[in-house]
């Protein structure tokens, strides 16, 4: 199990969305750079950046920004938002991205999910946004019509092997975080899952421990940038498991 500190991406800041509500905006930091080293300096291995803008319009548009943070940081940096394509996945690794996210793509163009996977492979991790059991898309701001667990099962069977599972109702909210919902996602995947959304401080942490074999990695974001969660302490207490 190990820690994303997340920074999300929104015309060029480090923000956090309340629910991924895009008129709730909190922004923490003007140069998302800065906030990479900070998390480098405390000690993260691992940093989950999303393009904010990209996942609204569907095309890149902090590319420059993802770039600059794998060049000035040694994170290795998973990133999402505005994936539609497969020269945009392109782009991304070429930027030195570790993992890429690809989201709205497994609803709206499955086609181009199997080919990506088939193409890039362990590059790729499914992201899927819920909220009430429902698939949430294009920036969270429609619903699917498709249930959670079917898109997870479906993934599964196109072939991969990393999943962002994100609570929405509970992202950025500091509710805390329901492992019984990852431990079901991961069953019905068959791989360890990473899991998003209400992770406030590390009791939040030490639950998800009760399940580590289900848990590939934990984001966290409004916690650490409010102080509830220490990103050195959530670090070591990772490493440890």
């Amino acid at each position: 199990m190990y820690l994303l500190p997340a920074i999300d991406i929104l015309d060029g800041r480090a923000v956090r969305l309340a629910k991924g509500d895009y008129n709730r905006v909190t922004v923490y930091n003007e140069d998302p750079v800065d906030q990479a080293k900070r998390f480098e300096d405390a000690g993260a291995t691992w940093v989950h950046v999303v393009d904010l803008n990209g996942a609204r319009s569907g095309k890149q548009e902090n590319l420059a920004l993802i770039e600059r943070i794998a060049e000035s940081t040694s994170l290795k940096v998973e990133n999402g938002g505005g994936v539609r394509d497969m020269a945009a996945v392109q782009r991304l690794y070429d930027a030195g991205v570790s993992r890429v996210v690809l989201g709205s793509a497994l609803v709206v163009d499955k086609d181009f999910a199997e080919q990506a996977i088939g193409t890039f492979g362990d590059l790729l991790c499914a992201g899927i946004d819920a909220r009430g059991g429902e698939v949430a898309i294009q920036g969270w701001r429609e619903g699917a019509g498709v249930p959670a667990e079917e898109l997870v099962a479906e993934v599964a069977a196109a072939g991969f092997k990393h999943l962002v599972y994100t609570d929405i109702s509970r992202d950025g909210m500091q509710t805390g975080i329901d492992a019984s919902a990852y431990e079901r996602m991961a069953c019905v995947f068959g791989n360890p899952v990473i899991a998003s959304g209400g992770v406030t401080n590390m009791n939040d942490l030490r639950n998800l421990a009760q399940v580590a074999q289900s848990i590939e990695g934990v984001i966290t974001g409004r916690a650490v940038y409010e102080g509830t969660l220490g990103v050195a302490e959530a670090q070591s207490f990772c490493d440890a498991l």
